[in-house]
């Protein structure tokens, strides 16, 4: 969704976009990114995934994510053949450069630095607040740069003022999140992260990391151990976990949606990760709802 993004920037800057974003969501990929998210559901249902969160979402949802955070908004199945539309958002995305730590250091940001904290584990926007910040949403994109800014503070003020946001990642999935203090393999973990419904080529990955490719299959497994593909397909089985949650997703769609070319390669791999096949674990979470 990300390339699609800039096509739609009404407004942008290096660290401030902000615009209107419609697109068929059968498009849309499970993916993250380092800058900050706000979005507002102006068209569209289906269901909302957040990390380990998923929840339906209809026009009216609004949510706050931070950086790095893993998301994806799932179109209903029957809206994916009725309309070449299934999603509308109004979006703004901001890296952390815009909120340096002397600015939040003063007294009068202490709610801003709130809803970022509030933002690391993503939040539903809910009530008053929902009200409150939408309509400075839908006015953001027609805004000119000064103004821009200063509803951007009113509005990050009011987030972090609120006491009805609903966090969405739970506790357990933000301590075992993916962290790593090597800059290699965190470049390698976003790209897979991000492309993982693509033909992933090794010598593509060597020369986004600058090393052989025999280099960076041993490089790879000695830090993280296993293989890259083994830890692409890990990736895919875990967005497939999620889809599996909606029982409106039939399992090719699921196989399909998670980047697996074909059924056969899916079960083996999901049961490979998992110890059991697609169909087995759905029935064992919905034994659990």
């Amino acid at each position: 969704m990300a390339a699609r993004y800039e096509e739609l920037v009404l407004h942008g800057e290096e660290s401030f976009f902000i615009g209107i974003f419609q697109d068929n969501l059968e498009k849309s990929s499970w993916h993250y990114h380092n800058n900050y998210e706000i979005s507002f559901i102006t068209e569209g249902t289906g269901r909302r995934i957040v990390a380990d969160s998923m929840e339906e979402f209809q026009p009216g949802d609004l949510v706050f994510l931070g950086s790095n955070l893993p998301h994806v908004w799932v179109a209903e199945k029957e809206l994916r053949v009725l309309t070449d539309r299934t999603l509308e958002m109004v979006f703004l995305q901001f890296s952390a450069n815009i909120l340096f730590p002397q600015l939040l250091a003063l007294p009068e940001f202490k709610n801003v630095k709130r809803a970022l904290e509030l933002s690391e584990r993503g939040i539903q926007i809910v009530d008053r607040t929902l009200n409150e910040v939408s309509e400075i949403m839908l006015q953001l994109p027609y805004l000119k740069s000064f103004d821009r800014m200063n509803y951007f503070f009113k509005l990050m003020d009011i987030i972090g003022k609120s006491d009805s946001n609903i966090p969405l990642a739970s506790e357990e999935y933000m301590r075992k999140r993916f962290t790593t203090g090597n800059r290699r393999i965190a470049q390698l973990h976003d790209y897979l992260m991000n492309h993982y419904r693509e033909e992933i080529d090794l010598e593509k990955l060597a020369d986004l990391v600058h090393m052989a490719e025999g280099s960076l299959c041993r490089f790879f497994k000695q830090n993280v151990g296993t293989s890259i593909f083994e830890y692409l397909n890990r990736i895919k089985v875990d967005f497939a976990c999620k889809l599996l949650m909606d029982p409106e997703i039939g399992i090719f769609d699921v196989c399909l949606d998670s980047g697996f070319n074909n059924l056969s390669h899916f079960n083996k791999q999901f049961r490979k990760n998992t110890g059991v096949t697609p169909t087995e674990y759905r029935k064992r979470f919905k034994g659990l709802v």
